[in-house]
């Protein structure tokens, strides 16, 4: 009665065959049954609605039925496990652990947790202390111990990745079916099932039909012999021994009104109702008499005189009345299959109320249905990073932690190896989950991922960007634009304000760059000559600030240019002077801030942003920093805040950390004060706010400096 197949699996090797059915949940396997004896035409999607997974004991999580599904359809899928894990907080809080509370189907702890050992010993998978096996009789419990400072997410991804915490469990749902192997779907299983189980019935049912038969033949013959006892007596008495008795009473017609009356009662004739194999010379005859059988004449000979009273005479009327009876409802059965189908219903019912009302029917894995594959993004620990791109393209990321924070005017450390004829272009600080936006010299964009960018050590060069990219002949990166935040998911509210060294702006939509393609997409239409040098993401509420090398700089509202499609060229932000090009643009977040100017002989400044004042786009704008020999072209420009830090970065490679509160705030016609101090040759090339800070304090040597800040100034 139950689908033991489905509901317990299978798994074997045969000779040139195998078979690994995965067991499934009673209740679920039961009500996919009792659904297809209703509609026989029931389609195999509408039975995995009924039937979403299977269901193993070990519990566990499917992780996404994909797999599942192509194996209910075909036969043959994948079933993909993971253990059911949870997070605590140890050593009251300073560290994490990942408890496993249930392990796949068929995976050995014992194996599982030595692998785990190796991998750890292999330094394969990084993060973990100290591995403890705390299951009890009330249940499995690994405690995975994690270092200081380690995301359990991304470990326990690489388990997922690299252990049995995640299996899979190979559907090949082969049967036997008429002594031939086949390879079933679903449906097919549960059809051949139930109609083993018709055949079952109906076999059950004609083995009873038989037996009730014989059975009512004896009590017909007991019957008759009730009716006429007195003549049965004396003809027994009559007779010398047992067979001449036997022979007197098979030798003569017998009447009975309680035979003939029931006999009658019967539907197409009393035929029906004889013995399987029994002469047509016996039983009740045309004339209505009564013929009795051997069968019948030895069960009287051998009834006992206590039945001749009248309480056991009522008991075998009532008994052959009864037969007569399960004899008509059995005849029923066979000739109708709706019944056969109700018997089978029912009992499957019987079967799911008996054993699927407790905690052993109930579910045990648990299906997650939005799985994704684990990609190489979910093995990477969250890190912020230091991210370089050289001016003949070579780029790189480094840990920021490498960097520690230094006095103003200090010669820093080596961030970059470059080559005579390169320096560094764009430094930016990202996590290795968020995306990259690189824009061409050529109005292109490409995407990028943090953690694809290839690390390299303080010494390297780090690697071309054309090879990550298929940019064009002549082709070179010009502008990256890290998309941190809400911004990794490209929302419909955000935009990109792109700036041309024309002169020329342009806002695009952010959700207009949400595909990403790897040939790339047109970012900005491009006149003959120009080239994209900054592109920001704002919200459409801020003001936007343009810089030119010639120490000029514009303020207007973002709203004063309107939102264009990727090809368009976009309208004049800025009017500049023969040879003169914009070097950076900033959005305005509020007035508190201040806007640092950096020139290429290493000095520079702070300004609060509110001396400079909003005018409309497309003026030649207002003095940002006073020009001089000394300082030489503005080479970039950026907003802090006293709390920030800064790096500098020179065509050389040295990088310098530098906190901005260290930094003397000046009016915008002054010159400014040293920011670096650059060996012979070198130059300034750019610089990047820093959003976090170093506990240290300024030492004594601060008040040194700032004695030095007042000459340069009065100079």
């Amino acid at each position: 009665r139950l689908p033991n197949l489905l509901v317990n699996g299978s798994g074997g090797i045969a000779v040139g065959m195998a078979t690994n059915i995965p067991p499934h949940n009673l209740n679920e396997i039961v009500d996919a049954c009792l659904h297809l004896l209703k509609s026989p035409e029931a389609t195999i999607d509408e039975l995995m609605e009924i039937v979403p997974a299977p269901d193993f004991p070990t519990a566990g999580i499917i992780y996404g039925l994909e797999g599942v599904r192509e194996g209910y359809r075909t036969g043959r899928g994948r079933v993909v496990m993971r253990a059911k894990c949870h997070f605590e907080d140890i050593d009251r809080g300073a560290r994490q652990a990942i408890i496993v509370d249930e392990i796949p189907y068929q995976v050995n702890k014992k194996t599982l947790l030595e692998r785990i050992a190796e991998l750890v010993n292999e330094k394969k998978i990084e993060g973990i202390s100290h591995i403890q096996d705390e299951s009890d009789k009330s249940g499995m419990r690994v405690v995975i111990e994690l270092k200081r400072g380690e995301v359990p997410e991304v470990v326990l991804n690489n388990l997922y990745k690299q252990t049995q915490l995640q299996d899979t469990f190979g559907m090949n749902m082969v049967a036997l079916i008429d002594g031939q192997p086949r390879l079933c779907n679903l449906k097919q299983l549960l059809d051949i099932f139930l109609e083993h189980r018709r055949e079952v019935v109906t076999r059950r049912t004609v083995f009873e039909l038989r037996k009730a038969r014989e059975r009512g033949h004896v009590l017909e013959g007991l019957a008759v012999a009730l009716a006429n006892i007195d003549q049965f007596i004396e003809t027994i008495k009559s007779s010398p021994t047992p067979p001449v008795a036997k022979a007197a009473l098979m030798g003569r017609n017998w009447d009975s009104g309680l035979v003939r009356e029931m006999l009658s009662r019967v539907e197409g004739g009393h035929a029906s109702y004889r013995p399987e194999g029994l002469p047509a010379h016996y039983g009740l005859q045309s004339d209505g008499l009564y013929r009795l059988s051997e069968e019948q004449a030895q069960e009287i000979l051998q009834m006992r005189l206590q039945r001749l009273t009248g309480l056991e005479q009522d008991k075998i009327i009532g008994e052959y009345k009864d037969v007569m009876s399960q004899i008509a409802d059995l005849l029923d059965i066979l000739a109708k299959p709706a019944r056969v189908t109700a018997i089978i219903g029912d009992e499957l019912s019987a079967i799911r109320q008996e054993f699927g009302q407790t905690k052993v029917g109930a579910r045990r894995s648990v299906v997650e249905h939005n799985a994704t594959e684990l990609g190489t993004e979910d093995l990477i620990t969250p890190t912020d990073m230091v991210v370089t791109l050289s001016h003949t393209g070579y780029v790189k990321s480094q840990a920021l932690s490498e960097y520690r924070a230094q006095r103003r005017g200090g010669r820093g450390k080596q961030a970059t190896q470059t080559k005579e004829d390169d320096w560094v272009d764009q430094l930016f600080i990202a996590n290795t989950h968020d995306w990259i936006l690189c824009f061409s010299d050529r109005g292109r964009v490409y995407w990028l991922k943090v953690w694809e960018v290839p690390q390299g050590s303080r010494n390297s060069r780090g690697k071309p960007i054309v090879n990550m990219f298929p940019l064009q002949p002549g082709e070179k990166i010009t502008v990256v634009l890290p998309l941190t935040g809400e911004a990794r998911t490209f929302p419909a509210d955000r935009y990109v304000f792109m700036t041309t060294a024309q002169g020329t702006v342009k806002k695009t939509p952010l959700e207009d760059f949400s595909n990403p393609r790897k040939a790339g997409i047109i970012a900005v239409g491009l006149d003959e000559g120009d080239f994209l040098i900054g592109a920001k993401l704002t919200d459409g509420q801020h003001d936007v600030m343009l810089f030119s090398d010639g120490g000029k700089a514009v303020r207007f509202d973002e709203n004063d240019v309107r939102p264009m499609g990727r090809n368009a060229r976009g309208v004049r932000g800025m009017a500049l002077e023969p040879g003169q090009s914009v070097i950076a643009m900033l959005v305005a977040e509020d007035e508190s801030q201040s806007v640092l100017t950096a020139t290429e002989n290493g000095y520079g400044k702070r300004t609060p942003i509110t001396e400079y004042t909003r005018h409309g786009r497309g003026t030649k704008g207002m003095i940002a920093i006073q020009q001089s020999e000394r300082n030489g072209r503005v080479v970039a420009a950026t907003l802090v805040r006293p709390e920030d830090e800064i790096m500098l970065i020179t065509d050389k490679g040295v990088l310098v950390r530098t906190r901005v509160s260290e930094i003397r705030e000046l009016g915008r016609a002054t010159q400014g004060v040293t920011l670096i101090a650059l060996d012979d040759g070198a130059q300034l090339s750019g610089l990047q706010r820093i959003v976090e800070n170093d506990a240290n304090e300024p030492g004594p040597e601060s008040a040194t400096e700032e004695a030095g800040d007042a000459g340069e100034e009065n100079a």
